[in-house]
């Protein structure tokens, strides 16, 4: 419709989504849209599809066609490069074991905007720059990159992932190798930039998706548990049946987000 605000657009649609591993079915016939301007988090237990589900939207596992679309256009009819354009992608497993420094990695950011034997450029160079400094890798862009430790590495990672400058980017797990403070730095980061972007991010730890969110989606066994505000699916009831763990909900003073106490169990 003309005039619409363009984050209330469908941006990302999913359609009936289903992926089985060895005739084992991981992912069962999800339907979501994701819009523009939105911080998405997805929960949920070890095992219960969070990390398929987003290997599934990144096309790292092909899904069936017409199942996933970006506005209009069926994933699996989109290159490769064009679908680097698009989409962006910080993995949960970071392994480079070639030694290339920390400019020579980011860079590599820009190779969906080139041509077979196409050079970067000073605009490249620009764009590469500003990412580094948003993400406070630019005092390490002369180390190797096996040079650095992992919370470094992870942020020279998502430095790279935004030098592809795209509308969506995807994050599975990318606070598993942070500190606590490097943890609230990243997030706060991919926060600040949803205006005009997608932002899906796996997340374990509950506070921080709480935190962070403007929805959070919970699955269960392949499968939407509980999806909305962090208030909405937040809640005793999903995290027992979920979880099988029960908490107190407190509302975090600051944030005024749901907080969570995980109530032990005493012997």
């Amino acid at each position: 419709m003309k005039g619409m605000d363009i984050r209330m657009k469908n941006h990302i649609n999913i359609k009936n989504l289903s992926f089985a591993y060895d005739g084992k079915e991981v992912i069962k016939n999800v339907s979501i849209n994701f819009h523009k301007g939105k911080f998405y988090s997805i929960i949920g237990p070890n095992g219960s599809g969070k990390s398929t589900f987003i290997k599934n939207i990144s096309k790292i596992l092909l899904p069936k066609a017409k199942s996933v679309f970006i506005e209009k256009d069926d994933i699996m009819n989109i290159s490769s490069k064009n679908l680097a354009k698009k989409m962006a992608v910080i993995p949960q497993n970071i392994l480079i074991d070639y030694e290339f420094t920390v400019f020579d990695i980011v860079m590599m950011g820009r190779n969906p905007y080139k041509g077979r034997f196409q050079d970067f450029d000073r605009e490249d160079e620009k764009i590469v720059k500003k990412y580094m400094d948003i993400t406070n890798t630019w005092h390490l862009k002369d180390k190797l990159i096996t040079q650095l430790s992992g919370g470094e590495t992870q942020r020279v990672i998502a430095a790279r992932a935004l030098s592809q400058e795209t509308d969506i980017v995807l994050l599975d797990e990318p606070t598993s190798h942070l500190d606590i403070q490097y943890q609230v730095e990243f997030l706060s980061l991919f926060k600040s930039l949803k205006k005009d972007k997608v932002i899906i991010s796996v997340l374990h730890d509950l506070n921080l998706a709480s935190i962070y969110s403007d929805e959070i989606i919970m699955i269960n066994k392949g499968e939407i548990e509980a999806i909305g505000n962090p208030w909405e699916v937040i809640n005793k009831e999903n995290i027992k049946k979920v979880y099988n763990l029960s908490v107190q909900i407190l509302e975090n003073p600051i944030s005024h987000c749901p907080f969570i106490i995980p109530i032990p169990t005493m012997d």
